[in-house]
């Protein structure tokens, strides 16, 4: 249920207020995607197969978006056509979302604005393809992404297919441990490597169902852990990976070249990811598309699965 509060920060569509007025299952969805992540007008046929699936799945979809200076929780069909097509969409987290509001911007959410906004609204469930991390060479640079950070004081579920593989990833999952952030494998012992089913690194827990992640969320607000993220590591279907050798070699050559050509910062992670799509013939890019699918699909079984929990421990709760 959302507070007063939030009303007047965010504006929700009629399908998901009544859903959460409900307390129906809902998926959030990030909206960078569609801005920024494919050539129009793959993007807009994305975000409506997404919404889609999560339709499918028996839950309500939530893509979140920031348009004219308002926060959108759930968007119409025009209003995922300006995201999708509209020239000048910027790319929002976290720490952008207060300037786009009082400025008039519009923007499309990445992992961290999303989880925000979704939170405040009330969303517990939120899908995505990858998260972001610690960055190689963060020695000598400390570029983390604000996804950790966010992650750790945001109760949401974050269904994902591991952290993008350019980064350090034993670097990341030793983050997230210091944060507190929980991560559990999906149907895996190991940790997904985003284009990969593996990234070779071990999980301490596994979950075989949607059921169980539910539990395991249950068991968040019972002992008054839920302030912090819970990671779902969903790996990608093995028949829809990336080669792993042509992973690794088209990666090598990425650093490499980000390297030669001086490239730092912000503009590290779309570089590297550009070069793996061209440099694959668009395989990284499909491999992504793919885990995106399937992560939307099991974020959608675990919202329902925990809404319905928490539909049986309201009811027990009122009949006591």
């Amino acid at each position: 249920m959302t507070n007063d509060a939030t009303h007047e920060a965010v504006e929700f569509s009629a399908e998901v207020r009544d859903a959460l007025e409900r307390g129906a299952p809902v998926v959030a969805l990030e909206s960078t995607i569609i801005a920024h992540g494919l050539p129009r007008p793959r993007n807009l046929a994305l975000a409506h197969e997404l919404e889609a699936l999560v339709r499918a799945g028996g839950a309500v979809p939530a893509t979140v978006a920031v348009l004219d200076g308002r926060a959108r929780i759930g968007l119409a069909k025009a209003e995922l056509e300006r995201i999708a097509f509209q020239d000048g969409i910027r790319k929002l987290g976290v720490r952008d979302l207060a300037p786009a509001l009082a400025f008039g911007e519009s923007g499309a959410t990445t992992v961290s604005g999303t989880a925000h906004l979704a939170a405040r609204a009330g969303i517990r469930v939120f899908a995505t393809g990858g998260l972001g991390g610690v960055h190689r060479e963060w020695v000598t640079d400390q570029d983390e992404s604000a996804d950790l950070g966010l992650l750790a004081r945001t109760p949401i579920t974050v269904v994902c297919a591991g952290v993008k593989s350019i980064l350090d990833v034993p670097a990341t999952l030793q983050r997230l441990e210091t944060l507190s952030v929980g991560v559990i494998g999906y149907r895996t012992d190991l940790f997904p490597g985003f284009y990969l089913r593996s990234s070779g690194l071990p999980v301490d827990w596994r979950a075989e169902s949607p059921d169980q992640v539910a539990a395991v969320m249950r068991a968040q607000d019972a002992v008054g852990t839920a302030s912090s993220a819970l990671v779902v590591a969903n790996p990608v279907a093995a028949d829809e990976q990336l080669d792993p050798a042509l992973h690794d070699r088209v990666l090598a050559e990425a650093l490499d070249a980000a390297r030669r050509e001086g490239v730092t910062g912000q503009a590290v992670t779309p570089f590297l990811l550009a070069y793996l799509a061209e440099h694959t013939h668009g395989a990284s890019l499909e491999a992504n598309l793919a885990a995106v699918r399937g992560n939307v699909r099991v974020a959608t079984a675990v919202a329902v699965a925990y809404a319905s929990d928490t539909s049986h421990a309201s009811s027990a709760s009122a009949e006591r």
